[in-house]
């Protein structure tokens, strides 16, 4: 950690330097600063310090650009702060300058964020003692080899040892050969190689900046899905390295960053990646603080630290942005406040690795795709789904007039078994993924919004296979072999649907009449598993009346995941008790109304403080019989049976 010049001692005139990267190759430039003055708004407001840069290296690049956010700026050898604003639309060389004092308190505020109940490994902790326990055995190796010399050859050891000691070149004996240690000439190369890795990883700055979140492996509709959904704050999303699949990714844990180079900042990390580049203001051992304003401020937070790879800077009128890559995976980012943010090298971030497979029938193509996201209660659903559909769209090309079929299962201590697991399948004429994802999403909110307890996600696995045609079917007529019925009798209904475009087909579907039905006209509906049916509370709304919803208040989480498990699925023919047919005319529907609200009236003077409730047994499941179709079924029909004593 360097010297800091504190706020109070920053004066106009002060000439100082500040430093960062602009080019491919990583090297650390230097661009002189001028101090303007201090600007302080009162209490809890943020102090900045106003400042002003020139040069032919500025000039060139054409000024301060969007990325250049957090470079550090020193006057007399300490630092005053980071780089955090231009003047957009205005001067492109006068900017502002975060204080380092304002920046410092990231590192000490509450961090509990990374909590999980998942057992973990420390992966630099075991690498650091696998290298410890390989020492320890070339050691025993060695001091059996050495038990095992003749006199003159431990001598020999000896004065080997001790030219060694005392720069000498050893004689070097058979004896003395270890063939399992490595020589000084393999552990210098491969030193060699570590840092030239480590160099070329480290190599650029970044690009961060409010304005632009930097992505990889988003077509042009993923980008857009991702978008509307993500809360942007007014920022623009850029694609870069097209695919991702150019540049393979990787996890470091040896890092070291300094002042000056680049820094990113990820939400998803692996084939699609997501997040925001910038530069390293100041480090303290491990401790790392950049950007010298906020990333989404969300405050304690749980996100990716990463190098980062600048490409070049695109210089505008009003003003200018340097284009970075997101690098390897370096540690974690703690801290996203108004002042920066914050992070420690070597530490990682819990995560969910989602990996995605789809296959497209009528293109032939079939691809699997892998990435990270990082644990945000709030972003989660959202960057799952939005993964998840950018990866439809990269192997179909065109989700319009196309049917799915997907398959997901979320591995989380939030529902019983460990794992919940939901199939279905959609059509739409537009756009076909934005539907698929909808019950991924509806999943993962319920998951991470658990109000019993923080939820832990292992993983995410999601199949999807595409056809480019419409595969629906209208329901026609549902036949019984009989009418006349009795409580536990099994019925055969022959009913005959209408695929899109195809000849009509017939279909047996078998219907056991409850055990405990009563006497009288017995009511089915015959639907699609997506239909949703009539039921009390409905009832209720449309007669204009107070609809209870304090059961739903109530129930767990791992109730709402059963109840969506259990929901009928699009392709499904469900045939199943329902409500008696619509009323055929306006007065029938008026006479329907005026009972509902008579009955209530009469409930609601017997008792007054309670509210009227029309909800069935809740313990009571629906009796109904599921057929599975190869279509999409868009509508309900209506049968009847006579039920005798």
């Amino acid at each position: 950690m360097p010297p800091i010049l504190p706020y109070s001692e920053v004066t106009a005139g002060m000439q100082g330097t500040a430093y960062t990267v602009l080019d491919a190759s990583g090297e650390i430039r230097a661009f002189p600063v001028e101090i303007l003055g201090g600007m302080e708004g009162g209490k809890g407001d943020q102090r900045m310090i106003m400042a002003r840069t020139g040069g032919d290296f500025i000039e060139q690049v054409g000024g301060v650009l969007q990325g250049m956010s957090g470079s550090p700026v020193y006057v007399d050898g300490r630092l005053v702060g980071a780089l955090s604003a231009g003047m957009k639309d205005l001067s492109p060389y006068t900017f502002f300058i975060t204080p380092i004092e304002d920046m410092t308190p990231l590192w000490s505020m509450p961090d509990t964020k990374n909590q999980t109940n998942i057992d973990t490994v420390d992966l630099v902790k075991a690498v650091e003692e696998r290298k410890k326990a390989e020492e320890k055995r070339r050691l025993r190796e060695r001091e059996k080899a050495f038990a095992k010399m003749s006199r003159d050859e431990r001598e020999a050891e000896w004065r080997d040892m001790i030219a060694a000691l005392n720069g000498e070149k050893a004689e070097g004996t058979a004896a003395n050969a270890d063939e399992s240690a490595p020589t000084n000439d393999d552990a210098a190369a491969r030193t060699d190689n570590s840092a030239a890795e480590d160099t070329a990883a480290q190599s650029a700055d970044a690009s961060e900046e409010k304005a632009y979140f930097f992505t990889r492996g988003f077509n042009g509709a993923g980008l857009r899905y991702l978008q509307d959904k993500l809360p942007m704050h007014g920022a623009s999303l850029l694609p870069l390295s097209g695919s991702g699949a150019a540049t393979k990714l990787y996890t470091r844990y040896d890092a070291a960053l300094t002042g000056g180079q680049p820094v990113g900042v990820a939400l998803v990390y692996g084939d699609f990646s997501v997040g925001a580049t910038g530069t390293v203001t100041a480090v303290d051992g491990k401790k790392v603080l950049a950007f010298g304003h906020s990333f989404l401020h969300k405050g304690n937070v749980n996100y990716f630290m990463t190098d980062a790879d600048v490409v070049g800077t695109i210089a505008g009128q009003s003003n200018g942005v340097k284009i970075a890559n997101i690098g390897s995976v370096i540690g974690r980012i703690h801290q996203d406040r108004e002042t920066g943010v914050a992070g420690v090298l070597g530490t990682f971030p819990t995560s969910v690795p989602v990996q995605i497979h789809v296959k497209d029938n009528a293109l032939g193509k079939e691809e699997t795709f892998g990435a990270h996201i990082a644990y945000d209660e709030e972003l989660l659903p959202i960057l799952s789904g939005s993964v998840a559909y950018a990866a439809m769209s990269r192997v179909s090309d065109a989700l319009g007039s196309s049917t799915a079929r997907v398959r997901f299962a979320i591995r989380t201590n939030a529902y019983e078994g460990g794992v919940f697991e939901r199939r279905n399948m959609y059509y739409s004429a537009a756009d076909v993924g934005q539907i698929a994802v909808t019950e991924l999403l509806q999943a993962m909110n319920l998951i991470v919004t658990n109000a019993e307890q923080e939820s832990d996600v292992i993983d995410v696995n999601v199949d999807v296979e595409l056809d480019g045609e419409r595969q629906t079917a209208l329901l026609l007529s549902a036949a019984p072999d009989k009418t006349s019925v009795k409580p536990g009798d099994t019925v055969m209904f022959q009913t005959k649907i209408r695929p899109y475009r195809k000849a009509e087909e017939t279909l047996s579907i078998p219907y056991t009449v409850p055990k405990t039905q009563p006497a009288g006209t017995l009511h089915l509906d015959i639907r699609g598993g997506g239909f949703v049916p009539v039921n009390p509370l409905m009832l209720l709304a449309q007669a204009g009346l107070e609809v209870p919803d304090d059961e739903e208040k109530v129930k767990s989480t791992g109730d709402r995941l059963r109840e969506m498990a259990e929901m009928g699925q699009n392709n499904e023919i469900i045939i199943a008790p329902g409500a008696a047919p619509a009323p055929t005319s306006e007065k029938e529907m008026k006479k329907r109304m005026r009972a509902a609200e008579k009955a209530a009236a009469r409930a609601a003077k017997d008792e007054p403080e309670k509210r009227v409730t029309l909800l069935a047994d809740p313990n009571k499941k629906e009796e109904k019989e599921k057929f599975f179709a190869p279509y999409v079924i868009e509508n309900v029909i209506h049968a009847t049976l006579k039920v005798e004593e």
